[in-house]
């Protein structure tokens, strides 16, 4: 895979490319609300499949780690098909197989329809990531960059605790067929804009030497392997805290679903209001002086966890530990944007590969160290983040704004800019 054509910034105008930011916003909103709904409800599903929480857990990363490595395959083919066609055969698979799910009547058949959402869902929001990377030079991507994580944000706020909120009323079967419904809607009002995006990136044919030689490129630079490495660290932190959080209030506070959705309210609250605005600060002030902050908030709410707290504050901790992820994946994906060059699709799907990886694993992870209970499990995961936040003030500390204003070339002297920080 040799990576999607690099355009410049006025390839289309300001209006159409500020509505497909939103678009792309509002297509990773509902994907992210249906991966994270899943998590609260496990209990209610291990009830009523008369099976432990343990098993109908692995549901988790049924989903996640078939979408990490699905990504790979889908930058590849768009790379050759184009983008604008891969995208919405991606969204239409999330739809119809998000509702498919709820056909279900165990959960090894919930976990299989997992697995193949995983599979044909992964093509729509690293490639809408991707694509705000062509259209925005780098000093101007943390806005659109944002603008997509604060929807991811808002996906895990809403889903999370509408998930545990609503099964009791429409049962889990009719909260997939919400969703996927829902992912049809939005692919409906999405194909108004396919000319806009295949006209904004053209494809490029390569070969596999140049897709081998595409990721020694993305992997051999020392920003490349710090950019990546976290990545995948601080998502097996954040999906392995996450993912338990639920079974966690259900078993200390003895909460019902509706209390479980509550006490998630507060977790992806920041980046939803405020992702456009950490964006901003990162172009403005550098990511080295917020990417350490983020990881030692993450790693201060784990430790609340293990320190326990009354129930009436699960909101406030969620909400410091969405922040903490708030302000270090956002960051790292827009570092990631500016290493590729003309392999965007490559390089961004290397990056939601290693985080959905991430996220698999460390759902597993977590849920192996739960046979110690969850104080070893929250200890062990806090203190692993923050040797990452100690770590990062030396790693991350070239990660500052360039001086340089952005010149009529565009992405074209920004990506020759980004590669000189490698």
């Amino acid at each position: 895979m040799t990576g999607i054509q690099q355009t410049m910034p006025g390839a289309i105008g300001n209006h159409q490319r500020e509505r497909l930011l939103k678009m792309l916003a509002a297509a990773t909103f509902i994907i992210f609300f249906q991966a994270y709904m899943v998590a609260p409800i496990i209990p209610a599903l291990a009830n009523t499949f008369g099976t432990s929480v343990e098993k109908v857990g692995l549901i988790v990363p049924a989903y996640l780690i078939p979408y990490g490595i699905a990504t790979l395959v889908f930058g590849l083919l768009a790379d050759r098909l184009g983008i604008h066609r891969v995208m919405f055969a991606s969204l239409a698979a999330f739809a119809v197989l998000t509702a498919l799910t709820a056909t279900a009547a165990s959960i090894e058949q919930i976990a299989l329809w997992r697995v193949l959402t995983g599979l044909g869902a992964s093509g729509v929001v690293p490639l809408g990531l991707a694509l705000v990377g062509r259209l925005f030079p780098y000093e101007q991507r943390g806005r659109p960059l944002g603008w997509l994580f604060g929807a991811m944000a808002g996906g895990m706020a809403f889903g999370s605790p509408l998930g545990a909120i609503l099964v009791p009323f429409i049962g889990w079967q009719g909260l997939f067929l919400v969703v996927g419904a829902a992912g049809a809607g939005l692919l409906l009002l999405f194909l108004p804009d396919r000319p806009s995006i295949a006209a904004a990136v053209q494809p490029i044919a390569g070969t596999f030497g140049d897709l081998f030689r595409g990721y020694k490129s993305l992997l051999g630079t020392p920003r490349g392997q710090r950019t990546y490495g976290y990545v995948l660290i601080n998502s097996m932190f954040h999906s392995g805290v996450f993912t338990w959080l639920g079974v966690y209030f259900e078993q200390r506070y003895g909460v019902g679903p509706v209390g479980v959705g509550l006490a998630l309210l507060g977790y992806g609250v920041p980046g939803f209001l405020f992702g456009p605005l950490i964006g901003r600060a990162a172009d403005r002030w550098g990511r080295a002086r917020l990417i350490p902050i983020g990881l030692i908030l993450s790693a201060v709410a784990a430790a609340a966890l293990l320190l326990g707290f009354p129930v009436i504050l699960a909101p406030v901790v969620a909400m410091v530990l969405s922040l903490g992820y708030d302000m270090t994946q956002p960051l790292f994906g827009g570092i990631v944007t500016s290493l590729g060059g003309k392999r965007a699709g490559q390089a961004m799907g290397l990056n939601v590969f290693t985080l959905f990886i991430g996220f698999g694993l460390g759902s597993l992870i977590f849920g192996e160290l739960l046979r110690f209970g969850f104080g070893v499990a929250f200890g062990l995961f806090s203190a692993f983040e923050l040797i990452l936040a100690l770590l990062s003030f030396a790693l991350f500390r070239s990660e500052v704004p360039s001086q340089a204003v952005p010149s009529a070339s565009g992405v074209a002297q920004a990506g020759a800019d980004d590669q000189s920080k490698s």
